[in-house]
């Protein structure tokens, strides 16, 4: 998890590191990360346990950094605290500094998730939606979200990505769970979003990320080859689908994309007609997800320490 050497050459002034995680743990709300408040807390802000599962990281890693024992954390350990202690841009690139890193370029896609959308996410975690970056690589998402398409997948290095899943005929779920459009052929889907990513690339010349999926796609993928050499720029719309899901069967939504301003972060989110067959199939999957969600802080509260 550490930093590879390269970061060296980076700004270095990691004395504050771990006093500024503890910080800006202690003053984040379990609330607006869609944990449980509780009264039997005995401080305000997330345990260590908390940090460490909304990060994707080990406990023992957030503790090291935390004592001043870890001082370099990777790139990809910055980001993911970043997002899960709800940093401000200014705040990230600062966490960025101290860690001897140097702070994203604004040349690159942006990956960052602004506080306020964070607790839009937790806050709406009733709706089955989810934030991706400009380029479709998926950052956060609700806890029906993941009842509905599936747990995402999380590749070995990266973040999921939507482009690649419907080219390489993979899913972002777990499970497996298909998405199919119903306002326009599947290909018509596929178009939209190689048009839309030729606008990122355009937008974002210098973004490696994006450069190696368009790589890899025309390497592995004939449609893709073929949809990107036509040439065609566009923006992907918000449209109906039918979303298979192994425990309720067909559920026919509308699936909007919301643009974050700023940032060109997009939020995905799916909604059913109150009444309709799939507002009932969604309410029973709600209702799974709060259980699962309410299993898995209870397990965390039952591991954390005393004072945590």
């Amino acid at each position: 998890m550490e930093s590879s050497p390269n970061a060296a050459s980076a700004p270095h002034a990691h004395g504050d590191l771990a006093a500024l995680l503890r910080s800006w743990r202690d003053r984040l709300s379990p609330l607006d990360v869609g944990l449980p408040g509780g009264d039997a807390r005995r401080a305000a802000g997330l345990r260590r346990e908390e940090l460490a599962m909304l990060a994707g990281l080990s406990v023992d890693y957030v503790v090291r950094l935390e004592q001043g024992r870890a001082r370099h954390p990777s790139v990809q350990v910055a980001s993911a605290l970043a997002r899960a202690l709800q940093l401000t841009d200014a705040e990230r690139d600062h966490l960025y500094v101290v860690a001897g890193l140097l702070p994203p370029s604004p040349g690159d896609v942006p990956a960052h998730i602004p506080p306020g959308v964070q607790r839009l996410v937790a806050r709406l975690g009733e709706t089955p939606l989810a934030v991706f970056t400009a380029s479709w690589d998926l950052l956060s998402w609700s806890p029906l979200w993941a009842a509905l398409i599936g747990e995402p997948r999380r590749p070995a290095a990266g973040r999921p990505n939507l482009v690649r899943a419907l080219f390489t005929g993979t899913s972002l779920g777990e499970g497996g769970n298909p998405v199919v459009s119903r306002s326009g052929s599947n290909e018509a889907f596929r178009a939209s979003l190689v048009a839309d990513l030729r606008r990122v690339q355009g937008r974002y010349p210098d973004d490696r990320g994006v450069r190696a999926l368009v790589e890899e796609l025309l390497s592995v993928s004939p449609p893709f080859r073929e949809l990107w050499e036509s040439g065609v720029v566009g923006e992907h719309q918000s449209e109906r689908k039918t979303v298979h899901n192994d425990l309720v069967g067909d559920l026919v939504l509308d699936c909007d994309v919301f643009s974050v301003a700023g940032t060109d972060l997009r939020i995905v989110a799916y909604t059913a007609a109150s009444g309709s067959e799939a507002a009932a199939k969604l309410d029973f999957l709600r209702v799974s997800a709060v259980t699962a969600t309410s299993a898995a802080a209870a397990a965390t509260t039952a591991g954390a320490p005393a004072g945590a």
